[in-house]
């Protein structure tokens, strides 16, 4: 499976919501779509999805038009709008029948798909007494039961509460390992725990797109935290005059480190520092975080 958005804008009116935004998919990969609200995150997945067309750009799926795809692709919106008085059973018949699933295919893949999303013992319980996390899940039931290679996932867990949270998130890793996720969220926490790869969006332009670990090396801005006892503030200043240490602050006995190439030259400084005799008690590599990352990329202007 290969997804391809190329140069696709969507414009209403005279906002601009997705702006000449291209990327690819893989086979097996988790990607997160990732920005804050309003970025144009949901009219993109609309896009792919096919329930909007783009104003300009195509998307295309095995090299081919999108719109001629659509049984290959799964679809959960940020909140899935389900026939209250249907039970779970009945829900997921009548979805899976507006999909093109006869009643015979259907008769097995319902429990199955409810098994998979632990809904098993609520197959006959109308979908007005679930909870939020219970009506996601039931949501990712449906979204699976034409076996499609590419799910879609708008913001899936950030209208839960924690319980209904973890419970979509697990079931999110679980089902990772068996088809192509392409899923949008403004919770970073969520994306780094779900995607080995992100794609960034602000203002419906692309911005990054990278995999966690490079994201973190190229943007963060590696500094080395030292703790030493009140008798070494001298080692201190003689640290300072070191060729690789760029910039030092010190706050109290604690010192925050900007050197060159931190990897290679965090061992030499703490060499220095035993060889002459400080008394260390704290000496870390403090990285940025992806939120202090998403922050000063995405929300800062």
């Amino acid at each position: 499976m290969k997804l391809e958005i190329k140069n696709v804008t969507k414009t209403f009116k005279r906002k601009t919501a997705v702006d000449e935004f291209s990327m690819e998919i893989q086979s097996g990969e988790c990607v997160g779509l990732i920005g804050p609200n309003g970025a144009g995150k949901s009219t993109l997945l609309n896009i792919i999805s096919d329930i909007i067309n783009p104003t300009s750009g195509e998307v295309l799926l095995n090299g081919k038009d999108i719109s001629k795809m659509k049984k290959k692709i799964g679809y959960l919106p940020q909140y899935p709008n389900f026939y209250h008085w249907m039970s779970a059973n009945e829900t997921l018949l009548f979805m899976g029948q507006l999909s093109g699933l006869s009643k015979k295919e259907l008769n097995d893949l319902i429990p199955e798909n409810l098994v998979k999303v632990g809904l098993k013992e609520e197959g006959n319980s109308r979908v007005g007494t679930f909870s939020g996390g219970m009506k996601q899940r039931l949501g990712i039931a449906q979204a699976l039961l034409h076996k499609p290679s590419l799910i879609i996932m708008d913001e899936p867990v950030s209208a839960l509460d924690p319980i209904g949270r973890r419970e979509v998130l697990n079931l999110i890793k679980e089902i990772k390992s068996d088809t192509t996720i392409l899923l949008s969220t403004h919770i970073l926490s969520d994306a780094e725990e779900l995607c080995e790869r992100f794609v960034m969006i602000k203002g419906g332009s692309k911005i990054e797109d990278t995999t966690i670990s490079r994201l973190l090396s190229r943007n963060s801005d590696n500094k080395l935290y030292v703790e030493v006892t009140a008798k070494d503030q001298e080692w201190i200043e003689i640290m300072k005059k070191i060729s690789y240490v760029k910039e030092v602050e010190v706050i109290g006995q604690k010192v925050k480190i900007k050197m060159d190439d931190i990897e290679k030259n965090k061992n030499r400084l703490l060499k220095h520092a035993l060889d002459h005799g400080v008394d260390i008690v704290k000496f870390e590599l403090n990285k940025d975080t992806l939120e202090e990352i998403f922050l000063k990329l995405v929300v800062e202007e």
